[in-house]
């Protein structure tokens, strides 16, 4: 007997394995194969999803990034609309000169209108201490308590949210003097 024939000897035990033991090998490296390729679907779905929450979030607070940034702007405007009140109030400038400023304010005051300004009307109304801020007080039986008798700041409002509360005067009921 030569070498060669040694090597493809079917009876040698060394080189050929029982069928139902190479079954169980490969069933076995199947399975494991398996297990990694579910782990690594998982770990790719977890990626995937841990990346559309990222850019969800990113997104959410690019845009309050923005609503704040707008916000706070509004906010550094209103003494200039403020001090265009007062001095449309003012009498005595000439008719071409008022004329003028009202027209520059009714248009500061538009394009804030249009990016979400809203004014808060006061007078008239039933004092809200969460949108009212009251500087002064004023004793009347002819109008009902905690009515806003006059306002000395307009308040404002900025997409839904309270931007500054109005300064107001408020009527409150005359205290009776007991003798």
């Amino acid at each position: 007997m030569n070498a060669e024939s040694v090597k493809n000897d079917p009876e040698d035990s060394s080189e050929v394995l029982d069928p139902a033991a190479a079954l169980a090998t490969v069933t076995a490296e199947r399975d494991q194969l398996a297990a990694e390729k579910a782990e690594i679907q998982d770990r790719l779905l977890r990626g995937q999803a841990e990346f559309q929450n990222l850019r969800r979030r990113i997104e959410k607070e690019k845009v309050e990034w923005h609503e704040r940034a707008a916000t706070e702007a509004v906010r550094t405007l209103l003494p200039i609309l403020d001090d265009f009140e007062r001095a449309l109030k003012v009498e005595g400038a000439g008719k071409d000169y008022g004329r003028g400023m009202e027209l520059i304010f009714q248009r500061l005051f538009d394009t804030l209108k249009k990016l979400g300004l809203e004014p808060i009307d006061s007078q008239g109304q039933p004092f809200d201490p969460h949108i009212h801020h009251a500087v002064d007080k004023h004793e009347t039986e002819d109008i009902a308590s905690d009515t806003v008798l006059e306002e000395y700041q307009r308040g404002y409002n900025f997409k839904g949210q309270l931007l500054r509360p109005a300064m107001v005067k408020v009527a409150v009921a005359p205290v009776s003097k007991t003798e």
